[in-house]
């Protein structure tokens, strides 16, 4: 029986999500359509009178700017906002920057899948020749987390992103929603999917199907235990979404040739 109610969802579209290359924890703000993409979600929620008590974000800009833009638009900002690198993107490690076609093409889609999507697969760690190296692991906000900053990690699987994120739902996230509070989510595709998987007990296997679109807001329902009533929704226009899920799906295969 649904007691509670809880608002996730993947950040609007950034830069890279545009040239299809993994981001990870390299910081890029929303792009035109990222920003666009998040003012609707605002919209959207203010027309189904969603009133939020407290917005959790992770300390990547592409998710605190979709949420301001959501509070924003619902006419919000006022309502309490907390970020923690618990909730950021998986690390993808020595993936990051990387084309996710040229990937399929040189490594097979179903390398990339696996990459991508599975349960407990980390791609290879990050190191100090990666491009990327320096500007995560040097960024000052690395050094306000709840761990050490040589504790943090160089790769994830999605086993990982669970691991870390399931303190910080247990003892900031889920206390507020026991107190009735109606909590908005702005996080990444992977933290949401992890957070899926717990509340709704997906499978290992099953959760390799699922697959998040940028921008749509998830409403789950909650009983007093904080596990799943029923299956999660995709707020919106559902043939859109729909076809902005296949878009994130296809985004791990081998572009077509054009004749």
């Amino acid at each position: 029986m649904s007691k509670y109610k809880l608002i996730m969802l993947r950040h609007g579209e950034g830069a890279w999500n545009i040239e299809n290359r993994f981001c990870s924890w390299v910081d890029q703000k929303l792009s035109e359509d990222g920003l666009r993409e998040a003012e609707r979600c605002g919209k959207h929620l203010k027309s189904l009178g969603f009133e939020f008590d407290l917005v959790f974000t992770s300390i990547l800009s592409r998710s605190i700017q979709t949420a301001w833009l959501i509070m924003q638009e619902l006419g919000q900002e006022w309502v309490p906002v907390r970020s923690s690198w618990r909730l950021n993107e998986r690390h993808y490690g020595a993936l990051i920057g990387l084309n996710r076609a040229e990937l399929a093409l040189n490594h097979g889609e179903e390398q990339v899948k696996i990459w991508r999507r599975s349960y407990d697969v980390a791609p290879p760690p990050i190191n100090e020749s990666h491009p990327y190296y320096q500007e995560i692991h040097t960024d000052r906000r690395y050094t306000c987390c709840d761990i050490q900053k040589d504790k943090l990690p160089k790769s994830e699987s999605l086993k990982q992103v669970l691991e870390r994120l399931l303190p910080y739902w247990n003892e900031e996230i889920a206390p507020e929603i026991k107190k009735g509070k109606l909590v908005l989510i702005s996080a990444h595709g992977n933290s949401t999917r992890a957070l899926l998987k717990h509340l709704e007990g997906i499978s290992d296997e099953d959760i390799i199907n699922l697959s998040l679109p940028t921008g749509v807001p998830v409403l789950l329902e909650l009983d007093e235990n904080l596990r799943a009533a029923k299956p999660h929704q995709f707020l919106g226009d559902q043939q859109a979404i729909q076809a902005a899920i296949k878009k994130v799906e296809d985004q791990g295969k081998v572009k077509p040739v054009d004749n």
